[in-house]
């Protein structure tokens, strides 16, 4: 069972997670669908951390955090490279979040939820957390 910590990593990841389900569907919004997919992912894998007591780094780079964690957690390593680098490019207005074709494309979008809510879904099960447990 996850402690109190990594449960709040986790309650913040949902938020996430919830937003995203809003969204996914708008192509205006694949960039902020990106934010939200590589905010998930990174939440979810800090809520790991706190679970093995280690330090959580005040980092983003989700290859850095899955680097850290010592559970097997399947992954795209391609949609996390492209998370990472989008993550980073939003941070300033001019790139917005863009790959090198443009913004990101609805079925991108979707690749990106799709694998923020599995890796959610499954630190969530490794923890023992419920979607319960989140709403609380």
């Amino acid at each position: 069972m996850a402690n109190l910590k990594a449960k709040e990593w986790l309650k913040a990841g949902y938020a996430d997670i919830r937003s995203l389900a809003y969204i996914i569907d708008d192509e205006f919004l694949t960039h902020i669908v990106a934010f939200h997919s590589q905010q998930a992912i990174e939440k979810a894998l800090k809520a790991i951390l706190e679970h093995e007591e280690e330090r959580v780094p005040r980092v983003h780079k989700l290859e850095n955090l899955i680097g850290r964690i010592s559970l097997d957690i399947s992954f795209d390593e391609e949609i996390i490279e492209i998370l990472d680098e989008l993550y980073i490019d939003s941070r300033y207005p001019n790139d917005m979040g863009l790959l090198p074709y443009g913004k990101p494309t609805l079925e991108d979008a979707r690749k990106f939820y799709e694998m923020a809510q599995k890796i959610f879904d499954e630190v969530c099960d490794v923890l023992e957390v419920s979607e319960d447990d989140l709403k609380l």
